[in-house]
């Protein structure tokens, strides 16, 4: 009837934009009077089937293309190797195995440029801690010290500080000096000759620290000519700054010194 055409004509139009498939055949193709006859059963297994030609369409496999980056497909002569990957895949990803001997001068170079900064570095802390261990400019200053001698009677001793520590110019007469020459100095306690002291006969240079826990002596005192004596234990220095008695092991030290401006002045240190 009228009304099952109208329905029909209908889901034809919601189902023209689909398109046909294989074995489907739109109704709106036959003749009017076929189409007029036909039941609404046969419609719907017609829709049914267009729904399951729709399906088959959807889920079917395309076929896909592969191709290199470039655009080179496989086979071809523009076809650029991949080293990492598939059957032009290389060991190692192309790069050379450790050890090769091909990369002997480039690992030589690397080595030795390493070692070169390693070396340059340690020198340079070695010089930094060197150069921090040395003496200030202050104490440089007073590393020496110039004095003058001429105003000094003889048989007289003054005392000088340097670098922090007394230091006794004693100016000697005939008689200390004949008293120490007389003595053989290889049975002293520490044996060292007068000549040994000094650079010239009459000017002793030594320095004002006992040696046995380092006390100030005092100049023209104790036993012996000219010498030296500490109150604090009793040590007796002869004229020639020499332990004659007392428990000090050694005789004062004599400090580096020298004669300048025509002996006029003494340069110690």
């Amino acid at each position: 009837d009228t009304g099952c055409w109208n329905a029909q004509k209908n889901m034809l139009k919601m189902l023209r934009p689909l398109g046909a498939c294989a074995g489907y055949r739109a109704p709106f193709a036959a003749s009017s009077s076929l189409a007029k006859t036909t039941p609404v059963v046969g419609m719907r297994q017609q829709a049914f089937g267009q729904q399951q030609c729709m399906s088959a369409s959807t889920n079917a496999v395309q076929p896909v293309t592969i191709k290199t980056p470039d655009g080179a497909m496989p086979g071809t002569d523009s076809y650029s190797v991949d080293p990492y990957n598939g059957k032009d895949a290389v060991s190692n990803g192309g790069r050379l195995a450790p050890g090769d001997p091909s990369r002997r001068a480039f690992a030589y170079f690397m080595m030795g440029s390493a070692r070169f900064v390693y070396a340059s570095v340690a020198r340079l802390a070695v010089l930094k801690f060197v150069n921090y261990m040395n003496a200030s400019a202050d104490v440089l200053a007073l590393a020496s010290i110039e004095v003058p001698i001429s105003g000094i009677p003889d048989g007289g001793c003054i005392v000088v500080k340097w670098r922090g520590k007394p230091v006794f110019i004693k100016k000697r007469t005939d008689e200390e000096l004949a008293d120490i020459t007389a003595v053989d100095w290889k049975t002293l306690r520490d044996p060292q000759s007068d000549k040994a002291r000094r650079i010239k006969e009459e000017l002793l240079v030594v320095l004002g620290v006992c040696t046995h826990l380092g006390c100030v002596p005092i100049s023209n005192a104790g036993d012996y000519k000219g010498g030296w004596f500490c109150p604090c234990h009793g040590s007796h220095y002869d004229a020639s700054a020499r332990i004659r008695k007392g428990p000090a092991p050694l005789n004062l030290e004599v400090p580096p010194y020298d004669f300048i401006d025509g002996d006029s002045r003494v340069k110690i240190g």
